[in-house]
């Protein structure tokens, strides 16, 4: 199996770049809390100890510009054994995070560490109500270590989910749920490959993507909707490219089910769209159905500061 970190001492790369750290904050409290990321500043012992993977000229020009990433698809998702027509956006962005409070930094502090976040959201209609999906992974720029935190929420009329990561000295598991059987789960794990994070590391190395034969836990999505145990199952993953796409799939053959994500080839690796198939519906007439995303719409902005009446037509820029 091939080994998913790289464990030769790299240089330290050095980012003089300005990171607004009020993303979803007050647009004045975005000036106040502007910080400086700067590697050598960065104290924490324990990260001081994983070496560091350079960033390129092209990777801190991109990210550290101050805007984030939006992309909208086009979303076929499969739900109760039947295809549902929605929408998925991922926004991308960097900012600084506090691995011991496993946050997000408000102020500089000599224990941030930089991440690049992927906020990934799902909305569809199953028949007469909705379904409100959000994943939210913090994974570092320097491809270093496993996601530092992911989290979901699922929201529909029938209740409210919520599950989370945490990267410690193991993974640590929380869930709640409204029904009886996962109302409050709390469990460890060692340390595996987590799916959430792979749409991190495809817009850092995906050169570096694990291959071959390995142990992955699936998406959080996908173990509380398809309710099954967390835990890392086996898995085989695969990378093929073709013209200026490449697609990583990862088949999980005792869970049934496989998703492959595609994505430029060329930097910034943007994800152009993903299929995933599992069995949809529940009991012996379950039938394995595709979900389908397609890329619609792409913008760079600083979103968080875009909140008044007159923002809503970027909405449109969107296809939303």
């Amino acid at each position: 199996m091939k080994k998913y970190f790289n464990n030769r001492t790299m240089p330290v790369a050095i980012l003089g770049i300005l990171l607004l750290s009020g993303a979803c904050n007050d647009v004045e409290k975005n000036k106040e809390r502007e910080l400086a990321l700067n590697d050598e500043e960065v104290g924490l012992e324990k990260a001081k100890e994983l070496p560091k993977k350079p960033l390129s000229e092209e990777f801190k020009k991109y990210w550290y510009a101050g805007n984030a990433e939006i992309t909208s698809y086009e979303l076929e998702q499969a739900r109760y054994g039947e295809i549902r027509e929605g929408k998925s956006v991922l926004i991308y962005v960097t900012e600084p995070f506090l691995p011991e409070k496993q946050v997000k930094a408000d102020r500089n502090n000599p224990g941030n560490v930089p991440v690049l976040k992927l906020n990934a959201t799902k909305k569809y209609l199953t028949g007469i109500y909705p379904y409100s999906i959000m994943s939210s992974t913090f994974y570092p720029v320097y491809d270093n270590q496993h996601a530092l935190k992911t989290s979901l929420s699922v929201q529909e009329w029938c209740g409210h989910v919520y599950s989370q990561i945490n990267n410690r000295d193991m993974f640590e598991f929380t869930s709640h749920s409204y029904f009886e059987g996962e109302a409050d789960e709390s469990e460890t794990l060692e340390k595996s490959v987590l799916e959430n994070e792979i749409w991190n590391k495809i817009r850092i190395h995906p050169e570096e993507l694990p291959i071959g034969d390995l142990n992955m836990v699936p998406s959080l999505e996908y173990i509380r909707l398809r309710h099954k145990p967390f835990g890392a199952y086996e898995a085989v993953a695969s990378i093929n490219s073709e013209g200026d796409v490449s697609t990583y799939t990862v088949n999980y053959p005792k869970l049934e089910r496989s998703i492959s994500i595609t994505f430029s080839k060329a930097f910034p690796y943007t994800i152009q769209g993903w299929n995933e198939e599992f069995k949809s519906g529940f009991g012996p007439n379950a039938q394995i159905l595709r979900t389908k995303a397609t890329k619609l719409k792409h913008l760079k902005t600083a979103y968080w500061g875009q909140n008044s009446n007159k923002d809503l037509v970027l909405r449109d820029s969107l296809g939303l």
